[in-house]
């Protein structure tokens, strides 16, 4: 597989009132989506973010009314932990989303940890990918990205090589001392949908700098998911703080 670099992308900004708001906001959001795409087709793939700002909004999504067993949920990244290892993204997905009806339905595709190597597990999940996806990349329906302070998203971290990676779907990342498999920029970038969830004072500079046309994907690897629609992007009002009113 083989990207040449796409345009960025146009932004849209949401901003949302309070913590509460933002997971419910997202919650709709990420639901409607797949009302649409399952209206449409039998299946729909989306990839959901980990971390902690988004188990809220995965609680609010476990309560939306769909056809859960049509869903089919992967994981923009993971850390190389045990399946049951309280950092696994995994892990939170199943304690969140999948731990009441009727978001307990839909089929959850972790990346399997438990094999020998991180480069198994990122050649296993980028088979499942494909298996699941098709395509050249893959196009998932939705991507639900978070954005770490120093701008980073999924497990592209700024300064290491997983950013820089084009010619696959799943690579190997390296993000505060834990080996990481993760989606790569071109997967992020097929997707029919991208959402990045950004809550907290601290996100300030990074949201400017994902907004900002100048800044460097180097910097900044989210600047690197360049779908060819636009990104959505809900916000608290304290991530929001330092954007043009």
């Amino acid at each position: 597989m083989t990207s040449s670099p796409a345009p960025p992308p146009s932004y849209r900004v949401v901003v949302a009132d309070s913590a509460e708001d933002l997971a419910r906001r997202t919650a709709q959001t990420i639901g409607s989506a797949l009302d649409l795409v399952l209206a449409q087709r039998d299946r729909a793939q989306i990839a959901l973010a980990g971390g902690g700002t988004p188990r809220a909004a995965y609680c609010h999504l476990a309560q939306q009314h769909l056809p859960w067993g049509r869903v089919d949920v992967l994981l923009g990244d993971e850390r190389w932990v045990p399946a049951d290892d309280p950092s696994s993204n995994a892990r939170m997905v199943r304690e969140t989303l999948m731990a009441a009806e009727p978001g307990s339905h839909a089929c959850l595709h972790a990346v399997p940890t438990d094999l020998p190597t991180p480069e198994q597990g990122a050649q296993a999940y980028a088979e499942l990918l494909h298996h699941l996806c098709g395509g050249e990349p893959p196009a998932l329906d939705l991507v639900l990205l978070g954005l770490g302070d120093d701008g980073h998203t999924a497990s592209l971290f700024p300064g290491t090589a997983a950013p820089l990676v084009v010619d696959r779907y799943v690579t190997l990342g390296e993000g505060k001392g834990l080996p990481r498999v993760t989606l790569t920029a071109p997967t992020l970038s097929a997707a029919r949908q991208v959402i990045f969830l950004v809550s907290g004072s601290g996100k300030v500079e990074a949201l400017r700098r994902l907004l900002d046309p100048l800044e460097a994907p180097e910097r900044t690897p989210a600047k690197l998911v360049r779908p060819s629609g636009e990104v959505l992007i809900l916000a608290d009002r304290a991530a929001a703080a330092g954007l043009e009113p």
